[in-house]
């Protein structure tokens, strides 16, 4: 018993990290302001329902637990947007996060010579002002410091409501819940500002009775000119502290930016090809967004939602080791794999390949085509063949001749591939990737794709006798082979979904053709596969290769000839029957 909760505990703290403690601040300051709103808009009543609504306000906020829990709150949320603009590197495009730490910045200078004026007169000189005093002080002023008043009143509320809509967003209920929530968000300041203004107004009508005067502006209520002295060089204090505090902030961002460029660059490489440098220190979704590539994350990299995973290509043992709070994600989504992260977490220190688990740009719900999306994972044979001496033969031949031919070769490739059960999936210049095993098991996926490359040099030895009047040598080509667990789905954007696999089986099979050029052979079957297809172990001979982005070499099988693996899976056909 004691064990279990203790590893409640632990898992319950596990959850809470910076942004989680924010959140907690942010509630305890929304609902503050909240209180205070609400009371503003008694002043649409009457004068004598804002000083009843103020009594109750005042009696629960500065009841000292709850004084100590606000004024801890206050200083802990401001803080962590200070640390927030150092650490954020890059925002979201077509976000508000923007907006919101620019408006959560900005309330301190707003709000500050109200607090002076109100709770450290009260605090250090027993000064009594309330909403006559208050709303006085502001009416009969300058008017510029009304429209100050209202403009703290609004950005205060619309950065609560930034946040809570960035917290509330993916809760089941908020798609219901937003209507109703939007007209509160909008009625409320409203109602709020209109009884500041229907306050100031009776205030400032009664104000010229000097009964009023001496019940209510009193030395008592609003100090001597010697308080208010001090009063306004603490204020005057304070926001050139603050400001001064922003300009280190941001003169630190960009001497940590002239650090990190002199530290090294790393290189970032998609599943879709493209590699970006960006230097060392920023989160794989930092490093998306600020090339403009586009990457899935509902949260805005708070790390509270799985979105922006990724699975990482190759050998994850020299990768930074997750942190508590993305640990605590990835075992919350069943992400037992090492290989699979948090970009908004990751902040790799080398090179790193990888493919995104999720479609950017797409939020659930938001897909017409109910097959759209990756997230299926299940065992693949990939066929990887490629075309040699293209670049040569598009030097001697007019472009639509090369066209002619490219197409030719790719029409021999998939008739091959379509023959046997497989399915030509990507096209790449004079290259072709083919899946087998989408709807067989993998022991007749792998004896497929053998029998496919097989089948690919027939076809391309009769199109090179139909082509032998015009080409000065014949085609050629090499073939990777190999399978394993990929993710398998649709990509792409709205309209333009293709269906592909993504996963390190499919970059071997890549590289195992590559491969072939070095060791001047036809056909690298990877050791798995070939066993899988139920070969013979002693016909084609086995070695063991090194593969790029994978620390411990490969067991392979060569073929010079792709002829010999059509003779060999025939004899071993007639040994079975």
């Amino acid at each position: 018993m004691t064990i279990s909760i203790s590893h409640r505990f632990q898992t319950v703290f596990r959850g809470i990290g910076v942004r989680q403690v924010r959140l907690i601040c942010g509630i305890i300051l929304f609902s503050y302001l909240l209180s205070h709103f609400l009371n503003h808009a008694l002043g649409n009543i009457s004068p004598q329902a804002l000083a009843e609504g103020v009594a109750y306000h005042m009696a629960f906020w500065q009841f000292w637990p709850v004084a100590v829990l606000f004024y801890a709150a206050a200083l802990t949320h401001c803080g962590l947007g200070v640390w927030a603009l150092y650490r954020r590197r890059q925002f979201s495009r077509g976000t508000m996060e923007p907006l919101q730490l620019v408006l959560g910045l900005s309330i301190p200078v707003l709000i500050f010579s109200h607090i002076a004026g109100v709770r450290l007169g009260q605090a250090l000189y027993g000064q009594e002002k309330l909403y006559p005093q208050v709303l006085y002080s502001y009416w009969s002023g300058p008017s510029w410091r009304v429209w100050l008043m209202s403009a703290a009143l609004l950005t205060s509320w619309t950065h609560g409501c930034i946040g809570l809509h960035m917290w509330l967003r993916l809760k089941p209920f908020y798609k219901q819940a937003a209507p109703w929530l939007l007209a509160s968000a909008v009625l409320i300041p409203a109602l709020a500002l209109l009884g500041f203004y229907r306050g100031g107004r009776d205030v400032m009508a009664v104000s010229a009775t000097i009964q009023w005067r001496a019940e209510n502006l009193s030395l008592r209520h609003t100090g001597i000119a010697s308080e208010q002295a001090v009063l306004d060089t603490i204020m005057n204090g304070f926001l050139i502290g603050y400001l001064g505090l922003l300009g280190i902030v941001l003169v630190a961002r960009g001497v940590r930016a002239l650090n990190e460029r002199r530290g090294g660059m790393v290189t970032l490489s998609y599943n879709n090809g493209r590699t970006i440098r960006v230097p060392k220190g920023l989160s794989v979704l930092e490093a998306s967004q600020r090339n403009n590539v586009p990457h899935a994350s509902t949260c805005g990299g708070r790390a509270r939602c799985s979105t922006c995973r990724i699975r990482v290509i190759g050998d994850t043992s020299g990768l930074p080791k997750p942190s508590v709070r993305e640990a605590f994600v990835l075992e919350q989504v069943g992400a037992a794999d090492p290989s699979i992260r948090l970009a908004c977490q990751l902040r790799p220190t080398d090179d790193l390949s990888f493919f995104q688990l999720f479609m950017p740009n797409l939020a659930p719900g938001e897909r017409s085509n109910p097959r759209a999306g990756i997230g299926q994972e299940r065992y693949l044979v990939s066929l990887f063949v490629d075309m040699r001496g293209s670049t040569s033969l598009a030097e001697k031949r007019l472009p639509f001749d090369v066209v002619f031919i490219v197409n030719r070769f790719l029409g021999a490739v998939s008739q091959a591939v379509l023959s046997n059960g497989g399915q030509p999936n990507q096209f790449v210049g004079d290259g072709m990737l083919a899946l087998f095993g989408l709807a067989v098991a993998p022991q007749v996926a792998c004896g497929q794709a053998v029998q496919a490359a097989h089948d690919i040099a027939a076809n391309i030895a009769e199109l090179n006798a139909v082509l032998s009047h015009d080409l000065h040598d014949p085609i050629r080509f090499g073939i990777g082979i190999h399978g394993g667990e990929v993710i398998v789905g649709e990509i792409g954007y709205r309209d333009h979904m293709v269906f592909t696999a993504l996963g390190d089986a499919v970059n071997v099979a890549s590289r195992l053709q590559d491969l072939t050029k070095t060791l001047g052979c036809q056909v690298i079957i990877s050791d798995e596969v070939y066993v899988r297809a139920g070969l013979a172990q002693d016909t084609l001979p086995q070695q063991e290769v090194e593969i790029r982005g994978r620390a411990e070499p490969m067991r392979v099988r060569t073929a010079m000839e792709a002829a010999d693996l059509a003779a060999q899976a025939q004899s071993d056909e007639g040994a079975a029957a």
